[in-house]
């Protein structure tokens, strides 16, 4: 099962890669279930792993010149900042168990369930744009790009959002953070993966250092894992590079959905 875990780890670096998001929600319960991490310490270790491994991948994206760093403030800072008030005051309040339809529901099973379903609607939602304005080319990319002051501050709307959410199942949050530059923030596809990659970069990092206070991590398991997910993240880029933003776009929204109705699907038969 070890080898079954590490290897699944190259597949969480690819997505990190090629869709800018992705590996964290991957990487839960390949940690959970397959290396046998308990579930709070699993957020964590995800932490660790998906922010050493978007720290390389920006590096790479930083060379492209890839990255809309104004968006990334506007949107990461707020995204930061709920984060450890989504850690530290909002996820230790939520009972262990919480009573539905007649059921008690554990909470981090009910947790998951809401986080998928938020995944089928993000990827419904880019899929709903595009078909809406198919007849328009994607912007530019390298086009000089302007907002309205209301647009960067539903950003930040957003941010706070998005990080309250990732908070509390120790996500990274691409496969939020995507579909609101893209929507929101009306970025090129590219840009926006890249940017999403350097949100998670910081984001990550903070959270695990701030996980650090309560545990003590087993390097022995997240190390290695950290490392085949980034020869992961260079496969990734490497086709990211020679594929369409259109296309990465679709390939996004559809992993999105496919990914969210698995995880419903798992959690619900758990």
């Amino acid at each position: 099962m070890e080898i079954l875990g590490y290897a699944l780890a190259l597949l969480i670096g690819l997505s990190l890669g090629l869709i800018g998001g992705g590996g964290s929600i991957l990487a839960l319960p390949v940690l959970v279930y397959i290396l046998g991490v308990p579930e709070m310490e699993a957020t964590s270790y995800s932490f660790f792993v998906i922010g050493l491994s978007a720290w390389v991948g920006t590096f790479q994206k930083i060379f492209e010149k890839l990255i809309h760093y104004k968006s990334a403030i506007i949107f990461g800072i707020p995204s930061i900042i709920s984060v450890y008030f989504s850690r530290w005051y909002i996820l230790p309040n939520i009972p262990s168990k919480v009573p539905m339809l007649g059921l008690e529901i554990e909470k981090e099973q009910l947790l998951m369930l809401f986080f998928s379903l938020i995944m089928i609607f993000a990827g419904l939602s880019t899929i709903k744009k595009r078909k809406n304005h198919h007849h328009h080319d994607e912007v530019a990319l390298n086009h000089h790009h302007h907002l309205h002051p209301n647009r960067w501050a539903l950003l930040s709307v957003f941010g706070l959002g998005e990080g309250i959410l990732t908070g509390m199942v120790g996500a990274g949050g691409g496969f939020l953070i995507i579909p609101i530059l893209l929507l929101v923030g009306k970025l090129h596809t590219k840009k926006a993966m890249a940017t999403s990659l350097f949100i998670i970069a910081v984001k990550s990092s903070l959270g695990f250092l701030g996980d650090l206070t309560r545990f003590h991590p087993n390097w022995w398991i997240i190390l290695p894992f950290a490392g085949i997910s980034i020869v992961g993240i260079f496969i990734g880029d490497y086709f990211a590079l020679k594929i369409k933003g259109k296309i990465l776009k679709t390939i996004f929204s559809f992993f999105l959905i496919l990914l969210g109705i698995t995880i419903f699907v798992i959690e619900l038969l758990s």
